[in-house]
C-alpha cells in the first residue's frame, strides 16, 4: 500500500479534464501536489481551488525537448517526491491519408515522446517505492479508424510503461499504465485536426480518477481499460 496522505505528487496536464479530476482525489486522499500545465490561467485557478495542499506550479509546453525534465526539476526542488502522474494528451482525427506532418509531430511528441523524456527525468528524483503512472488509452488495446496516429502513440507509450516497469522493478519503482475508456474530458471537442466522429457517452472523469487513485493507493502495476467497468 502507498501512504498517499504523507505523499507529494507532481501532476501533469492538472489543466485538463481528466488531470484535474485526479489532481482533487489526490487532495481529497490527503496528498499534496505539484501542479502542471500549458495554461496559466486554468492552472492558477486549479491551485486557488486546491489551497494549501498544492506544493508549487510549473507552466511548461510538454512538446518541447527540455519541457517534462523542467517541470519535473521544479516539483523536486520545492519537495523530495512520491510519484508523478502523466495525464497530458492530445487527439487528432481523420484519414491517415489527411494526417499533415504538423498534426503527426504534435500527436507523436505529446503523446508519446514527452512521456518517454518525462520518464527519464523523473527517475532521477522518485524514490524506492515511488510510482510513475501514465495515461494511456483504450485505443492502445484496440486501434480505432480515424485516429491512426493517436492509436500508435497511445499503443507505444504503453509498450513503453511495460519495458520500463521491468526495468525498474529492482528498484521497487512502479510504473502505473493507465487505459481508459473514451472519458467525457473535453479533449474530442478539442483536436489539433479534424472533427471526433459521433462517440457513445464516455466515463464521468470523477469516477476514472477515482479509479486511478485508488490504484496508486493499493499499488496496482497496470490499470486496462476493463478495471474501468462499473
Amino acid at each position: 500500500m502507498t501512504d498517499l496522505a504523507a505523499a507529494h505528487v507532481l501532476v501533469l496536464g492538472a489543466t485538463g479534464g481528466l488531470g484535474g479530476a485526479i489532481a482533487r482525489r489526490l487532495v481529497a486522499s490527503g496528498a499534496r501536489v505539484s501542479l502542471s500545465g500549458r495554461d496559466e490561467t486554468r492552472l492558477q485557478a486549479l491551485a486557488d481551488e486546491l489551497g494549501a495542499a498544492v506544493v508549487t506550479t510549473a507552466v511548461a509546453d510538454l512538446t518541447r525537448p527540455d519541457g517534462p525534465a523542467s517541470v519535473v526539476r521544479v516539483a523536486a526542488d520545492a519537495a523530495p517526491l512520491t510519484g508523478v502522474v502523466n495525464a497530458a494528451g492530445v487527439v487528432a482525427f481523420g484519414a491517415v491519408e489527411d494526417l499533415d506532418d504538423d498534426t503527426l509531430d504534435e500527436v507523436l511528441l505529446l503523446d508519446l515522446v514527452a512521456p518517454i523524456r518525462l520518464a527519464r527525468a523523473a527517475l532521477g528524483v522518485i524514490p524506492e517505492g515511488g510510482f510513475l503512472a501514465q495515461v494511456s488509452a483504450v485505443v492502445a488495446e484496440k486501434a480505432m479508424p480515424g485516429m491512426a496516429a493517436y492509436s500508435a502513440a497511445k499503443a507505444g507509450l504503453t509498450a513503453f510503461d511495460a519495458a520500463l516497469a521491468t526495468e525498474l522493478r529492482r528498484r521497487r519503482i512502479r510504473v502505473l499504465d493507465v487505459r481508459p475508456p473514451h472519458t467525457e474530458t473535453g479533449l474530442a471537442t478539442r483536436p489539433v485536426a479534424g472533427e471526433a466522429p459521433r462517440l457513445p457517452q464516455g466515463r464521468d472523469p470523477e469516477s476514472v480518477a477515482e479509479r486511478v487513485v485508488r490504484a496508486l493507493a493499493d499499488d496496482e502495476r497496470d490499470l486496462p481499460s476493463a478495471a474501468f467497468t462499473a
